[in-house]
């Protein structure tokens, strides 16, 4: 920061704060968890907007004052929308814009959009044709978002997302993307071209570094007339061991991290069997924190300890239905080891061993 930003700084934050005041007065009542996460709130916005008054010292451009303006705004219209569905679990559903509608994808992106549905999920697709298509005619515009992109090939959105308010509509790929893996309770991908193979290879980059919760990834196709599978991603898992896996570029339990599925009914019970016990994950400090729907038996820690070694920093896999910093609801069941932030498809088959456990009643 120069000399003159750090002489104007507390005329700036109090101006900003002044501001901030006016447009959403603070809670002066008694100091409550929402209270603290409104300052927090509160204090963050200001870090924004005196980020973004700092942008005309910095001698942009108009382009890119423009770029940052209409990312934000994207941004907060993704975050504004999703959240309003945050309770619902959803599937990014990834895919070719060119497949017909008579296509064996078509049809099996259909089926399993809609058996997803059944169970109680939402659809997160493009919003043009193809895959995109039949992912949201599948569980119906009610339960599905449409996230178009503005391309000079394909300027309408398809008609069936054309005028639901889940439509949204995104000028630039990275905040788009955002919207996707940021609300993505699961993938699903089925074949396509650069665009598609973009959209899986980042969501299997994000997971693999950390960077995304672990959720599952489900690779699906259509069968042929003669009812063999279209053999799409049998040559991409191919690719992806001889030239990447054979070469060192990836580990071995990074195959872990994505499943080709037999049927579109196979790759629905993936998805939703993901979710038998487990319910999500965090890091608390250097702890790895997996909440779940049911607590594990008494001897299930030492199993883990056994099996999943690799994973653990220092010490072993602990249970309980408390820990300080986790802001879930007390009485949340809890699994917690210090990991070492490595090896995430090796965490993706630890969830696998979790949801497999005997059921108890308590810890």
């Amino acid at each position: 920061m120069s000399e003159k930003q750090k002489r104007i700084e507390p005329n700036i934050r109090s101006a900003i704060e002044a501001i901030i005041d006016l447009v959403a007065p603070a809670n002066k009542a008694g100091v409550q968890q929402s209270d603290v996460d409104d300052h927090q709130r509160r204090l963050l916005v200001a870090e924004m907007v005196a980020t973004s008054l700092r942008l005309l010292d910095d001698k942009l451009t108009i382009g890119e004052l423009r770029l940052v303006r209409q990312a934000l705004r994207e941004m907060r219209a993704g975050f504004t929308m999703f959240d309003r569905y945050r309770t619902l679990r959803k599937i990014a559903i990834f895919g070719s814009a060119r497949t017909p509608r008579d296509h064996p994808d078509y049809v099996a992106a259909f089926q399993f959009s809609r058996l997803l549905a059944t169970r109680g999920w939402m659809a997160i697709t493009g919003a043009g044709p193809g895959i995109m298509q039949a992912g949201i005619e599948g569980p119906t515009p009610e339960q599905s978002f449409g996230l178009s992109i503005r391309l000079p090939f394909e300027d309408k959105p398809n008609p069936v997302i054309a005028n639901d308010p889940k439509l949204l509509k995104f000028r630039y790929y990275f905040t788009r993307k955002l919207a996707f893996m940021g609300n993505a309770d699961a993938v699903a991908a089925f074949p396509g071209g650069f665009g598609t193979q973009d959209e899986l290879f980042e969501a299997l980059t994000l997971i693999q570094c950390g960077r995304n919760a672990v959720v599952p990834i489900v690779l699906i196709e259509g069968n042929s007339p003669d009812g063999t599978p279209g053999g799409y991603w049998k040559k991409w898992e191919r690719f992806v061991r001889d030239s990447m896996h054979d070469a060192g570029w990836i580990s071995p339990e990074d195959e872990d991290l994505y499943c080709i599925a037999k049927s579109p009914l196979a790759a629905a019970d993936i998805v939703t069997q993901f979710y038998r016990r487990y319910q999500s994950s965090r890091y608390v400090d250097d702890l790895f924190v997996i909440r779940l729907d049911t607590p594990l038996p008494s001897n299930a820690c030492a199993q883990l300890d056994s099996e999943f070694s690799e994973l653990l920093a220092s010490g072993g896999f602990l249970q309980g239905n408390h820990l300080d910093g986790d802001d879930v609801p007390e009485g949340t069941a809890r699994v917690w080891f210090r990991h070492n932030r490595k090896y995430f498809g090796l965490v993706r088959r630890l969830i696998d061993r979790i949801n497999a456990l005997p059921r108890v009643s308590n810890i």
